[in-house]
């Protein structure tokens, strides 16, 4: 299986979609799934600019085409009539196949998507070829629940899709690093499945994305892992 990881830097704006595609089309040809970030066609402190940057699944068509060549997972602001939603989507053979609505949206700190967003509610698997799949977006991460959760879902995969501000600077690095690996080393091994995780870089109002993105074996071993701050578009054979 070839995984491209797409370590972006998002614009607010919704000029993310042009070079989504671009992208994709750079790799179709050499690679079975191409993962982005969290957020990826849309910013992530869009705060106001939500109502007019949000999109609609129609409005994504030319991904759902595009995946008759390559597996996308993509992250984006999503709007239904009312509300918005910070969600993941799967796109696979020319079909959405699955999403996943963020259900722990932080609101502490640095953080406002619950004042933006509604939560979602619900995490489930589905499969790709006879291998289940599940899908998580950032914070869903970080609470026990959610791991239990997965661990009933015996995923094969799982994905993780994050915008992860670099914080916590120290002698022995950066310590956010330290704890998303602690995470997903620990959920990898808990279900006995790889996981993809897959951070932002680049800066939003004051914000500084590290990057970091990774892949993760079943034994909780980082087998493949993107340098910190840098745009990188890298394919691995696992």
């Amino acid at each position: 299986m070839r995984i491209t990881l797409a370590q972006t830097s998002p614009k607010l704006n919704r000029s993310n979609l042009g070079e989504i595609i671009k992208t994709i089309n750079s790799v179709k040809n050499q690679s079975d799934i191409i993962v982005f970030p969290e957020l990826s066609l849309s910013g992530y402190m869009l705060q106001d600019k939500l109502t007019e940057d949000a999109w609609r699944l129609d409005e994504l068509n030319e991904l759902r085409e595009l995946s008759k060549d390559i597996d996308i997972v993509v992250g984006v602001a999503l709007r239904e009539k009312n509300s918005f939603r910070n969600t993941a989507l799967y796109f696979s053979q020319g079909e959405l196949l699955s999403r996943h609505n963020k259900v722990h949206l932080p609101n502490y700190g640095m953080f406002e998507e619950a004042r933006y967003f509604s939560a979602g509610d619900l995490f489930e698997s589905f499969l790709v070829e006879e291998k289940r799949v599940s899908m998580v977006v950032c914070e869903d991460l970080w609470h026990k629940n959610v791991h239990h959760d997965l661990i009933e879902q015996n995923p094969d995969l799982i994905i993780a899709l994050v915008a992860s501000p670099a914080r916590g600077f120290s002698n022995n690095g950066l310590d956010i690093q330290s704890k998303w690996y602690e995470i997903i080393q620990t959920v990898a091994k808990e279900c006995s499945a790889m996981l993809i995780f897959v951070n932002r870089v680049g800066f939003e109002d004051g914000l500084g994305f590290w990057g970091g993105s990774c892949i993760v074996n079943a034994n909780a071993e980082i087998e493949h892992k993107l340098p910190h701050y840098e745009v990188v578009i890298k394919t691995f054979e696992i």
